[in-house]
């Protein structure tokens, strides 16, 4: 029976790899699962054999990381011997690789790491790009395989030579679910209850922005973009959490646009929301592999994203709209085309629906499948 171990810095990355998980458990392997104060995260213990607590902060300054954590990963693997350990997030990622290079260099165990998008990228601080880069290079020789999800990291991790270019693998994310994101499965009857919840008129537009409140995500540019659009008849809604939520509303009401935008908090009907909008829109200016844009695009519905890695690779072929990144205007202008062009963005998003092919479940599962038996044959 093979053995893996999944590892990352907080309990809710490893929804990236439950597609995964379930299908090598039904394969017969032992598929174990580590992340801080995973236990208390009762959700994930029916997807995994066994988890893991660990100690580290997501600081990947923090020196304690280095302390407590490796004693308590390496226990793990005496006591079940893993045969691959894949890895993710920065500190999960670099601690883990640091407290198994001994192991791994003997042969005791091949170690993965998929970066979901490194932390250094076009566009980034260039303070945080040096610290950022300067420990992907030192924990680059304690890996066997690198896996991107986009092309941007890809050439990045082949240019400064953090793994040998054969070691490097491509894998567009981690599955994406196109029979739940299908917009064949969406009744009219459900498309109107949204409409009704948001209280929307028949001639009232609506523009969907699925995200987490967190300055990365640039929520505010979305909202100075629908103020400068100066449509009254159009409707935003943002579906997500996060600590500038409040500063957002307060944003919205400043901005005399409070009536035109709404707020839904967590939502488990995306698919309804996306269905019901006349497109989506990222403004990211950071991202891996934005799984909104390609829920949106499967969806049938395109998608306004700013011009960075991820959403560069989903939208580039004429699947969406692209912006430059904090350039209010284009958003503004972008929308208004969506609006003025009802045919074209329609056949826009057919054309998404098309191109996810290539990311969804079980090609993915194919790819990382063929990954890891060259792993365990080497």
């Amino acid at each position: 029976m093979n053995k893996l171990l999944i590892v990352t810095t907080i309990p809710d990355t490893l929804d990236f790899f439950l597609p995964l998980t379930k299908h090598l458990r039904s394969q017969g392997w032992r598929v174990d699962a580590m992340a801080k104060e995973l236990s208390t995260s009762k959700e994930y213990l029916q997807f995994f054999d066994r988890v893991w607590d660990v100690e580290w902060s997501r600081n990947p300054l923090d020196p304690k990381n280095l302390i407590t954590a490796p004693g308590q990963i390496r226990q793990a693997f005496l006591e079940q011997q893993y045969d691959l350990v894949n890895v993710s997030t920065p500190v999960a990622a670099f601690v883990t690789r640091y407290a198994l290079n001994d192991w791994r260099k003997q042969g005791k165990v091949k170690v993965i790491y998929t970066a979901q998008g490194f932390h250094f990228y076009e566009g980034g601080a260039l303070h945080k790009n040096a610290i950022f880069l300067g420990l992907e290079k030192i924990a680059g020789p304690w890996t066997d395989y690198l896996v991107v999800v986009n092309r941007e990291d890809e050439a990045s991790a082949k240019r400064y030579g953090l793994i040998a270019a054969e070691r490097v693998h491509y894998i567009p994310g981690t599955g994406l679910n196109l029979d739940r994101f299908n917009p064949n499965a969406i009744s009219e009857a459900e498309i109107m209850r949204v409409r009704q919840e948001l209280g929307l008129a028949p001639e009232n537009s609506l523009f969907l922005s699925v995200a987490e409140f967190i300055p990365r995500k640039r929520p505010g540019d979305i909202l100075k973009a629908l103020a400068q659009f100066d449509r009254p008849q159009v409707h935003l809604a943002f579906a997500g959490n996060g600590k500038i939520l409040q500063e957002m509303q307060q944003l919205a009401s400043n901005l005399g646009i409070q009536k035109q935008v709404h707020f839904l908090g967590l939502r488990r009907d995306i698919p309804v929301l996306m269905r019901a909008s006349v497109a989506t829109v990222i403004a990211s200016g950071q991202e891996g592999l934005p799984n909104c844009v390609m829920e949106s695009l499967c969806m049938e519905v395109p998608v306004i994203g700013t011009e960075i890695r991820g959403t560069r690779d989903l939208l580039k072929d004429g699947n969406g709209l692209l912006v430059k990144l904090g350039d209010v205007k284009e958003i503004a202008k972008a929308m208004a085309w969506i609006l003025d062009h009802p045919k074209e963005a329609q056949e826009m998003g057919k054309r998404g629906r098309e191109a996810m092919v290539n990311y969804d479940v079980p090609h993915i599962l194919e790819l990382y499948g063929n990954l890891y038996s060259e792993a365990l044959s080497n």
